[in-house]
């Protein structure tokens, strides 16, 4: 009986959640008095999460909503469906768009469609301007054209009047470190892992470390993939039920992460083990089965019931023909006793409708109709004599011709497959366990790619590989120092076994009696916003004479530094000058063919651009910063 229940309670079913689309709520008074509150705005490639900035129950997000957008081509902008306005998203897949490359935003059309959606349910209602300040999570080493369009897109088309830019990692990793009573400046290095990428972000004495930083390309969106892959090529009968949608409840809420892969690989061999732990979902039941076991007799009277459909499809075609030619021919009969009672001007101008010159061509339409009639009309009685005979010979007689193609080659072969004596026992077709998908070692195979990527087709390193070639570009004291604060946020960091295998990970990277810390953020997926809205309470805009406080651009700062400006603060990007050398041009008055000398003959151009990854490339010997 405890055998029976522990399998019953290994079958589960698909949610299939359908979103209800968002109220407008009313704008709160604490946030208009005394000044206007700033609004929080987690602009995640998965999920944009916006609220207020204001301590207490409102200080929440109030609307949480996929990051995709849906319009049909030609419809109207007021049209388009956003986030929870579209009520399931996989009648819509091929419709969806959204402002992301990966994490970084490109699509500002979606992106302006976005924010109209957010701050019209946040309640505000102001024309032309948006009163409230706006903090904004952006991508780590995010590029300057996508901040200057960010910038511009909210100063110019909102007039907002301050913005704030911050990594969602970072603002993770600030409020958690607040939670724990850590006394600032941090010291850390927070594994971030998203929907399209993770991330390894080296944070020193309350600055983020852009030069050493790296990006895996593998996250949530790769392992959706690769076990929806994975599914379709197991059961291919169910191609239709196995959804982007459901594999990704898949992951949220059947899937693990192995502390040692190799072994628990091992422990799913066991029969006993498998059992135990595999997870049955079960998908709608339907008594038609495709396929299965056919006997001879079953075959053949398949194909005389194809035979007997296509001689009817070919009779009514036939008898759908027969009548246009004899209603055409009855109508040429007719204007040619107009020709016999002499009534020469109606049959003149019969004749022109008819786009016909003269009587002869009259008379031989009237000839090849009346042919064509009487063909017709022997084809049906043919036709109709040959209904009632059923022998299997006549499925290997060829069609008439012009009617279709043959259903049965005649050359093909005969079924040589010996047929299985009656007494034979036939295996039975278990019909509730074929609309039950089986998730095994799926359940561990898919998360197991942040480490080992290779599955996937990806040539890159895993997470903790990343991990010990940052910490290798450290001294030992600050590796000492980094590894202290190992944290882990992301909404693709929640698997269970997440921790205990980063552990297992450092315990073997890390120098023998070394010492470590990880911990996991309390809410990886909302922490972000609640560490936007921490830092936004701790550091209000506004200042004397139009000045900004640390880590707000104001209007005035957008006007007179550009959208590319950054004001950097403790979870921000930051901007690293590098030097690009550039070969100084030929003077027109000097020969082609001569040289310049090695010294003295470049300048040296120093300009600041946002950090994306450590300048280890070069392009035509000129180190650079590239994304």
């Amino acid at each position: 009986m405890a055998s029976t229940e522990s399998s019953l309670s290994q079958i589960f079913s698909f949610q299939d959640l359908k979103s209800s689309p968002d109220p407008i709520f009313e704008v709160p008074a604490q946030c208009l008095n005394p000044t206007p509150a700033p609004i929080i705005i987690d602009n995640g490639s998965f999920q944009t999460r916006a609220g207020w900035a204001v301590p207490g129950e409102q200080g929440a997000p109030r609307l949480l909503f996929r990051s995709v957008a849906a319009r049909n081509r030609g419809a109207a902008r007021s049209e388009t469906q956003i986030g929870n306005d579209i009520p399931s998203l996989e009648p819509l897949r091929w419709l969806l768009k959204s402002q992301f490359d990966r994490n970084v935003v490109v699509n500002l059309e979606i992106q302006e469609l976005v924010f109209d959606y957010v701050f019209t349910h946040l309640g505000i209602t102001s024309e032309g301007s948006v009163e409230h300040p706006v903090v904004l999570t952006e991508a780590p080493c995010n590029p300057l054209h996508c901040r200057q369009m960010m910038s511009e897109l909210l100063f110019e088309c909102y007039s907002v009047p301050y913005v704030s830019y911050g990594m969602d990692s970072l603002y993770s990793f600030y409020h958690n470190n607040i939670q724990r009573n850590l006394q600032p400046p941090h010291t850390g290095i927070v594994l971030s892992s998203g929907y399209h990428c993770s991330h390894i972000l080296p944070v020193i004495n309350g600055r983020f470390d852009a030069g050493n930083c790296k990006r895996v390309n593998v996250a949530g969106s790769q392992a959706a993939s690769f076990l929806q892959r994975l599914l379709q090529l197991k059961y291919p009968g169910h191609l239709a039920a196995i959804t982007l949608s459901r594999v990704e409840e898949l992951l949220h809420n059947h899937s693990y992460i192995a502390v040692d892969y190799n072994e628990e690989l091992e422990k799913w061999r066991i029969p006993e083990f498998y059992e135990r732990e595999v997870h049955r979902m079960q998908l709608p039941f339907s008594s038609k089965v495709p396929g299965g076991c056919v006997s001879v007799e079953e075959r053949q009277e398949r194909r005389a019931q194809q035979l007997r459909r296509l001689q009817e499809i070919n009779a009514r075609r036939r008898e759908e023909k027969l009548q246009q030619d004899q209603e055409r021919l009855d109508k040429l009969m007719a204007v040619q006793e107009l020709l016999e009672d002499g009534l020469l001007d109606q049959f003149h101008k019969s004749l022109v409708e008819l786009n016909m010159d003269s009587a002869e061509e009259l008379q031989s339409y009237v000839n090849k109709l009346q042919l064509a009639v009487e063909q017709g009309r022997l084809k049906l009685l043919h036709s109709d004599g040959v209904e009632g005979k059923t022998e299997v010979s006549e499925l290997e007689q060829p069609m008439d011709e012009g009617d279709g193609v043959a259903l049965i080659d005649p050359d093909f072969p005969e079924d040589t497959l010996p047929e299985k004596p009656a007494n034979v026992v036939q295996p039975m077709f278990n019909l509730a366990e074929y609309h039950q998908l089986f998730i095994g070692t799926e359940r561990l195979r898919c998360p197991e790619i942040m480490f080992q990527p290779s599955p996937t087709g990806e040539d890159q390193m895993g997470l903790m590989e990343t991990l010990q070639y940052v910490l290798a570009r450290y001294t030992l004291k600050q590796q000492e120092a980094l590894v202290s604060n190992v944290f882990l946020t992301g909404g693709n960091m929640q698997y269970p076994g997440m921790k205990e295998r980063v552990e297992k990970e450092l315990l073997a990277i890390r120098p023998f009696q070394s010492h470590f810390k990880v911990t996991m953020a309390l809410q990886p997926s909302l922490d972000a916003w609640y560490g936007a809205r921490d830092w936004a309470l701790v550091n209000p805009p506004g200042g004397g004479g139009g000045a900004s406080a640390e880590g707000w651009i104001s209007r005035q700062d957008y006007e007179e530094k550009g959208g590319e400006y950054l004001s950097e603060h403790c979870a921000s990007n930051v901007f690293i000058p590098i030097k690009l050398t550039k070969p100084v041009p030929a003077r027109p008055n000097e020969s082609t063919g001569a040289s310049l000398p090695s010294t003295g003959a470049s300048a040296v151009i120093t300009t600041v651009t946002s950090a994306t990854t450590p300048p280890s490339s070069t392009v035509a010997g000129v180190p650079m910063v590239t994304s």
